[in-house]
């Protein structure tokens, strides 16, 4: 069975479908966490770099980190420059107190240990540093759904759901604002504020159930299926989403942002 829980197999489409509804989340996290010119800035979980272009483009001196190569290879591609390493959130290769400010980009909902990773995010912070984070925080709509539906036909939703528990622990829990600033709260980070706000996107039909694919449920899919089984599959999905939606889709997710200083 491929590993499905990792990023590497999906960093293209990723970086192709996705990665463009990040940037507006994350221009507002650095303006919300205060991000300026010439401070040290982490951003962790940093996938296809997004949010770590956009703070290097205010003059700030960014490291993205991710566990996936493939991952940073996209975010190098579109900024050569840019300041990679393969880390995990748990073990950061970095001195105490090396940066001003520490971003993550929906990484919360990922962490098997919230509290043991943000010890060690907190321990790479200076005294009076700001860390900001998003999350998703909307429930499932019609496009999810008929998703799920075609999912559930080829994966019992009894086998599904607790897998998907295991690989994206937290996803669920971050959804609500006080989850968010209690976890923010206990692990030091002091002055902590969370706004809600909506973000709409629209994607060629096409392109956006291309990118189902590199969710956590089409990533375990994929991996439970022969090659033919899965081109049957997504070639069911793209039928399926064509009937139903309209192309292009309109998409509107609801994200939190989250911002602290460390004491």
């Amino acid at each position: 069975m491929r590993d499905w829980t990792s990023y590497d197999g999906v960093a293209t489409t990723y970086a192709r479908v996705h990665a463009p509804r990040f940037e507006q989340p994350a221009h507002d996290l650095l303006a919300l966490a205060g991000v300026t010119d010439g401070q040290q800035v982490l951003d962790v979980g940093t996938g296809t770099g997004v949010a770590a272009r956009i703070a290097r483009s205010s003059g700030a001196h960014v490291v993205g980190v991710d566990a996936s190569l493939p991952m940073l290879q996209e975010a190098r591609r579109a900024d050569p420059e840019l300041s990679v390493a393969v880390a995990e959130a748990i073990d950061l290769p970095f001195r105490d107190a090396s940066f001003d400010a520490v971003l993550g980009s929906f990484v919360l909902a990922h962490f098997a240990r919230v509290d043991t990773a943000l010890f060690d995010l907190l321990r790479v912070t200076k005294p009076g540093g700001r860390h900001g984070f998003t999350a998703w925080a909307d429930a499932a709509d019609a496009f999810i759904e008929t998703w799920l539906q075609l999912v559930y036909q080829v994966v019992p939703r009894e086998m599904l759901e607790p897998t998907l528990a295991r690989a994206i622990p937290n996803h669920e829990r971050f959804r609500r604002r006080e989850a968010l600033e209690s976890v923010l709260y206990d692990a030091g980070l002091r002055k902590i504020r969370v706004e809600r706000r909506a973000y709409e996107w629209t994607y060629p039909r096409d392109d956006y159930v291309d990118g189902l694919t590199s969710w956590a449920t089409g990533r375990f899919v994929r991996s439970m299926m022969s090659d033919a089984a899965w081109e049957s599959f997504m070639a069911r999905a793209h039928q399926t989403f064509a009937e139903r939606f309209p192309d292009p889709l309109h998409d509107r997710r609801e994200v939190l942002l989250a911002v602290g200083i460390k004491d």
